[in-house]
């Protein structure tokens, strides 16, 4: 099987590779066969407010489709890899086990847009989801979009669609390599033609059709500048509106602000064409909203609720009755309430809360037939409710288990919408479900090869260090005894108000079935149990994330689940920041690390592309008294000589335009410069692949497998029966 990462040509190529090595990059024997480039070390010296930091790879932050340097040291470094994991023996076995556990009917949710039902299918092992589109729910269904005829190897993606209201036409986004930038496009339903309209440079965000459905929304930046789109932090971002069958170039300016630029601009229109609505937020939390009367051909959007200059609260958008709009809010009330709010009469005084804050998270609302349907997370397990228009209960959703449901789309005037509900052991279900009698219609149940009933699914609560109650979901075949030899995965993410909640997932089923024990902690920073509890893993505060991460696995040891040379952690973005922070202040907690796609550099973060928004969590180096707290967890700058540091396999992509993949190519670096130990430290750069969205099955399969095998053969397991070579 061709393997990009991995080449199926790399071991007849790795003896010839000392030949091609540039100058700087000889190997050097570090154990067991294992042999690393000699990574080039730079004098790179910065200041921080007094303070001297070495940067010795800074070099590595160079763009590596810009720099043949750079370029030759991730092949090398991929050679490497590659011939470490192939010659695991049982990595052929799980590659075969899980393309067959991952070929199986995936479906999501149908949405109701412009009176015609829209789902995506894959049919096991396609790389790419297929959109199709039905007039009704019992019409056999047509293909819309099929993005797996878009490029030859399955990495070109659909990122997004809007339909017009007259549901004539559908604008979709197209995601190249796992890139952020998408480029939207304009098709005919009914036809199936695809107009002649492209729409560039819009990142982190959709496109909202205006009255008439004569065209579109949108908010773009600025074309970056040559050799800077997959690295430079973008500015400026304006909104326009697109009219059908015209140029780009002649698009229409909505709304500006050159003296914020750092703004980050959202348009939606609202369900009955009146309102335009422009949420601007500077970072990943807060937000203030502007309106403009689409009824008024002349007038400019006016600041309807929060601030420009600094935005402290969340108020996200559910729908409207009349000059009344919805939002859920964290604004007095620290787990989210829903207001009701007159663009007429905006003053807070005015505000009528509709649904009160409760003990449990509000997570998300919509307005479907004139109820507003909650999801709530009680302790990190979905909880849905029915409100009637004026607040009062109607009924709880009757969930089929303790899991995660989500979806409950859908507008105003609709009489129905859909959910999936899963778990760590329960496949995907979707269900019809009819607003006015509460009755849920099961539409599919994914068929998987495996039996839930094998499988244990639990939740323990555990101190951290500080006392904080932390919750964590356990999740292994039964018979598991608890006699401390458990191989155990640790997962967890911690920041941005990112929720984990337990869902289904083909990767996880294959490591339970393999006999290994699945954790997932939901950490302070995450937003299960509201505002205060992701400001506790914020900026000053986020030593906490790590401390609680550190106490689960410490509770895995204390209670006989695993022992340290059986425990592995893993955890992707924000999640690989976890990993990286975890190794580095407890190398001797871990027989294994995968870190994914890390935010490994934190004095430097916000200097690409989408890293500025994160500040809102973590501070900046810019700020003395932040920069000194950054600097104490930073995992690229806490990597110490002489440690014995675990197995580590860094995962990242050479397209990832979200965690640029700088930060992984300076950690892997210094941490094969340091690392005392025997333990292997291994980097694998994906290509043509970004931040996660849009990854063929393909490629998904071969990283699962890659990374399974690198556990397996470091946590010291021996697979079950079923898990034979041919």
């Amino acid at each position: 099987m061709y393997r990009t990462a991995c080449p199926i040509h790399a071991l007849l190529a790795f003896a010839a590779l000392a030949l091609a090595r540039p100058a700087g990059a000889a190997e050097r024997s570090v154990f067991s066969g294992l042999h690393y480039p000699r990574t080039h070390r730079v004098e790179q010296t910065d200041v921080y407010h007094g303070v001297e930091v070495q940067d010795p790879y800074r070099w590595l932050e160079q763009d590596v489709r810009e720099s043949p340097e750079v370029r030759a040291w991730v092949e090398a470094e991929n050679e490497v890899t590659c011939r470490y994991l192939s010659s695991i023996a049982a990595r052929p076995a799980i590659e075969r086990r899980l393309t067959e556990l991952w070929n199986y009917e995936r479906y999501s949710a149908p949405s109701k847009d412009g009176g015609r039902y829209f789902f995506t299918r894959n049919d096991g092992l396609q790389d790419q989801p297929v959109l199709y589109v039905q007039d009704t729910l019992d019409q056999t269904p047509r293909v819309l979009l099929d993005p797996n005829t878009w490029s030859d190897d399955g990495t070109v993606a659909l990122s997004g669609t809007a339909v017009s209201d007259d549901g004539r036409y559908m604008a979709y986004g197209v995601a190249d390599a796992g890139s952020d930038w998408t480029t939207w496009r304009i098709k005919e339903i009914d036809s199936g033609k695809v107009l002649d309209d492209e729409i560039r440079w819009i990142k982190f965000n959709g496109v909202a059709w205006g009255p008439g459905d004569h065209g579109f929304f949108y908010s773009r930046y600025p074309k970056p500048a040559k050799g800077t789109k997959y690295q430079s932090a973008s500015f400026d971002q304006k909104v326009y509106y697109h009219r059908i069958g015209t140029p780009q170039s002649e698009d229409v300016l909505v709304y500006e602000r050159p003296d914020l630029p750092e703004l980050n601009l959202g348009s939606k229109v609202t369900d009955d064409d009146r309102f335009l609505l422009i949420t601007a937020s500077k970072g990943t939390s807060g937000s203030a909203v502007l309106f403009r009367d689409l009824t008024e051909p002349y007038e400019m959007p006016r600041l309807l609720v929060g601030s420009l200059a600094s935005q402290e609260h969340d108020y996200d958008f559910i729908g409207n009755r009349g000059s009344v709009l919805y939002f859920r809010t964290d604004d007095g009330a620290p787990r989210y309430r829903v207001v009701a709010i007159d663009v007429h009469h905006p003053e807070r005084a005015r505000w009528q809360e509709v649904l009160p804050e409760a003990a449990e998270t509000l997570e998300e609302v919509s307005l479907v037939g004139g109820r507003f349907i909650a999801q709530y997370l009680e302790d990190a397990k979905t909880l849905v409710r029915v409100f009637d228009g004026d607040g009062s209960p109607v009924r709880d959703v009757a969930l089929p288990g303790i899991g995660t449901a989500a979806g409950f789309h859908g507008r105003a005037s609709d009489a129905e919408t859909f959910y999936v509900f899963s778990s760590f052991a329960t496949p995907p279900s979707i269900y019809r479900y009819d607003v006015t009698t509460g009755e849920s219609t099961l539409l599919r149940r994914a068929e998987v090869d495996f039996d839930p009933s094998d499988y244990t699914v639990e939740q323990v609560f555990i101190p951290s260090k500080d006392g904080t109650r932390v919750p964590v979901f356990l999740a292994y075949k039964k018979g598991m005894v608890r006699d401390g030899s458990n191989p155990t995965l640790l997962y967890g993410y911690g920041g941005f108000q990112i929720s984990l909640t337990p869902y289904f997932s083909i990767s996880r089923l294959a490591w339970m079935e393999m006999g290994g024990v699945f954790a997932m902690a939901n950490l302070r920073g995450g937003g299960e149990y509201g505002e205060a509890w992701h400001e506790a893993g914020t900026k000053l505060d986020k030593q906490n994330v790590f401390d609680d991460f550190l106490a689960a696995a410490e509770w895995l040891i204390a209670n006989k689940v695993t022992r340290p040379d059986r425990l592995a952690i893993q955890g992707g973005s924000n999640g690989g920041l976890l990993v990286g922070a975890a190794m580095t202040q407890r190398p001797d907690l871990f027989g294994a690390t995968l870190p994914a796609v890390g935010v490994m550099d934190m004095l430097r973060f916000h200097r690409f592309t989408a890293g500025r928004f994160w500040v809102d969590d973590y501070g900046s180096s810019d700020d003395p008294e932040e920069f000194a707290a950054l600097y104490a967890y930073s995992p690229y700058h806490n990597l110490e000589p002489g440690t014995e540091y675990p197995a580590t396999l860094v995962v990242t992509a050479d397209t990832d335009d979200r965690v640029v993949p700088a930060h992984s190519f300076k950690f892997a670096a210094r941490l094969q410069h340091v690392q005392a130990g025997s333990a292997p430290v291994l980097i694998r750069v994906e290509t043509r692949a970004g931040h996660g969205g849009g990854t063929p099955t393909s490629k998904q399969i071969e990283r699962v497998a890659d990374e399974w095998a690198f556990l397996v053969e470091n946590l010291g397991m021996k697979l079950p029966d079923g898990y034979t070579e041919e």
